[in-house]
């Protein structure tokens, strides 16, 4: 057996890339997630952002190799449940669905921030709430006119990032070493720490696959999507990185990216790119949610739910081709976590969720290439175990020192994983002969 085809296959490789690198948001990441990371280690943080980078490589590898083999709109979950078994497929499903709705929240809680540079009176929580109900609207649309549109926005977010670069390369005030040199009060275990929050601000590449049945050869391009997001999203943001610790006023300021528009551009140009960032946000939103829509109607259409909540959630809008109400349901879910929980313990929650993420689908490319399951696919990762394993072996470590820095992230990540076990447990395993049944990748003309 296997899936029908209900969703539009429409998106060629750009189309895909365009969407993918939206979810990453590259700007929101160099504005919103890095200064966390310079604030912690300073010009360390080059270092931070070069070993997420070449995890990020070995972990594209995997992620290619398990897309090509398993196209499958549910993305992560869907090639760990065949590859690990049910139930921690299952269990990382939860994990990415929180994680999805805590991290839209995340991130349009900060548009307040930039388009109150531009209207003081923009700037506050109700701006992100806005902000989500309009995105989840027009995340419902045609998945290839939203491919248009985030490309669209995505031009300005770089547009936006190429300026910042500008600047800081033009009025360098420190010697490169700074990138290289630890800080007095900075170990390398903390520097391993915040590995984890430059994963974090990378993370996104991966998500080419849940838009692989509606990329028209996908088993053939979605490896080639994955790789060349996640080359295009590691310049865009270690550049403007590197820029700013060679020319910020001060490094442990609040908003490093911000004071070096306003100290070297002047307000005109803070002003016009603080709204570049500020659309960059409201693009994340977009592709994020488009995202969360399709993991959440995979999931119905696996038969995770009874019946009365799994059968909407499954449906596919007959003129739009898309999961309406699992998309609807997701930014609503987003917009009342946003609403009523505060940001530090979204961010809390959100932590540790990438290391753990990136753990299963290393050991999914591992065991799946170990035995045969990814045989099928026409992509095949080089130097093949060097990737899964390096990449274990540094979650390992990461996991360790974010252990020993904080434990509550990991507590809170863990905590979701043994939710997932316990409803497949509860729920799924004792209808496992009609619930997660799992059929085949949908098949292409």
């Amino acid at each position: 057996m296997a899936y029908a085809q209900d969703l539009n296959r429409s998106l060629s490789l750009k189309e895909n890339v365009l969407i993918t690198l939206s979810s990453v948001t590259p700007a929101s990441s160099v504005f919103i997630i890095v200064p966390a990371i310079v604030a912690g280690i300073g010009g360390a943080s080059a270092i931070a952002l070069v070993l997420g980078a070449i995890v990020g490589v070995f972990m594209a590898f995997c992620y290619a190799e398990l897309s090509s083999a398993f196209p499958v709109t549910g993305g992560e979950y869907a090639f760990a449940a065949r590859i690990l078994g049910k139930p921690t497929g299952f269990a990382l499903f939860a994990l990415s669905m929180v994680g999805n709705v805590f991290i839209v929240a995340v991130i349009a809680l900060g548009t307040g921030d930039y388009l109150g540079v531009v209207w003081t009176a923009l700037s506050g929580k109700t701006v992100g709430l806005i902000v989500l109900v309009a995105a989840t609207l027009i995340a419902v649309f045609n998945i290839r006119a939203n491919a248009w549109l985030t490309g669209v926005f995505l031009l300005l977010e770089l547009a936006a990032l190429v300026v910042l670069s500008a600047l800081g390369f033009l009025h360098v005030s420190r010697p490169v070493s700074v990138l290289w040199t630890p800080g007095q009060d900075v170990s390398w275990g903390l520097i391993a720490s915040f590995t984890a929050t430059a994963l974090f601000a990378y993370n996104g590449y991966g998500t080419a696959v849940y838009f692989s049945e509606e990329t028209r050869n996908a088993g053939r391009l979605i490896g080639k999507a994955i790789l060349v997001s996640l080359a295009v999203t590691v310049v865009a943001e270690l550049v403007p990185t590197v820029a700013v610790l060679l020319s910020a006023p001060d490094l442990a300021a609040k908003a490093p990216m911000s004071d070096v528009l306003g100290t070297h551009g002047g307000a005109v140009v803070n002003t016009v790119v603080s709204l570049g960032i500020a659309l960059a946000i409201v693009n994340a939103v977009i592709a994020i949610l488009i995202q969360s829509g399709r993991l959440l109607f995979s999931s119905a259409r696996d038969g995770s739910w009874p019946d009365v909540i799994g059968r909407p959630l499954a449906s596919v809008h007959r003129k739009l081709l898309t999961p309406v109400v699992a998309t609807l349901v997701m930014g609503g879910l987003a917009t009342l976590v946003a609403a009523f929980v505060s940001l530090d313990v979204l961010i809390i929650a959100t932590g540790a969720n990438v290391v753990a993420l990136y753990t299963l689908v290393a050991l999914s490319a591992l065991v799946g290439r170990a035995r045969g399951l990814t045989d099928r696919g026409e992509y095949r990762m080089p130097w093949w175990p060097l990737a899964p394993v390096v990449v274990i072996v540094m979650m390992v470590y990461v996991a360790y020192q974010t252990l020993v820095a904080d434990w509550v992230p990991m507590a809170a990540t863990l905590g979701i994983l043994a939710a997932g076990y316990v409803y497949y447990a509860v729920y799924l395993y004792p209808r496992r002969a009609e619930r997660f049944t799992l059929p085949d990748p949908v098949p292409e003309d």
